[in-house]
């Protein structure tokens, strides 16, 4: 190939990967993480948006370590709790989402 032709060819594959956004990393909001864990009965009693929530950074206690597990104990990571999602019978809609926001640890009402 010519050498002349390699620095064009360049410059347009890495603008068409920019403008496709495949260089950057796309993250999803941790809203939207704890959101997309929900089941369908679940995701019914969200009557506004996802982003109606109020996101926490905490420490697991006792008490939360036997509903994620043990192993979580002393970590920290966000609690999700999505607005207005009380029932009679249940309180809001609580995720908690590990630090890192790689993965849904568990859910409470």
């Amino acid at each position: 190939m010519n050498a002349k032709w390699v620095i064009p060819i360049f410059m347009v594959i890495s603008f068409m990967l920019s403008g496709c956004n495949l260089l950057s990393e796309n993250k999803l909001p941790i809203e939207m993480i704890a959101f997309n864990s929900l089941n369908e009965n679940e995701v019914d009693r969200i009557l506004v948006s996802p982003k109606d929530s109020i996101v926490k950074k905490i420490k697991v206690d006792d008490d939360l370590a036997k509903v994620i597990g043990e192993d979580y104990k002393g970590e920290e990571l966000f609690s999700v709790t999505f607005n207005h999602t009380e029932t009679e019978s249940k309180g809001n809609l609580i995720v908690y989402v590990s630090h890192d926001k790689s993965r849904v640890l568990g859910k409470r009402n």
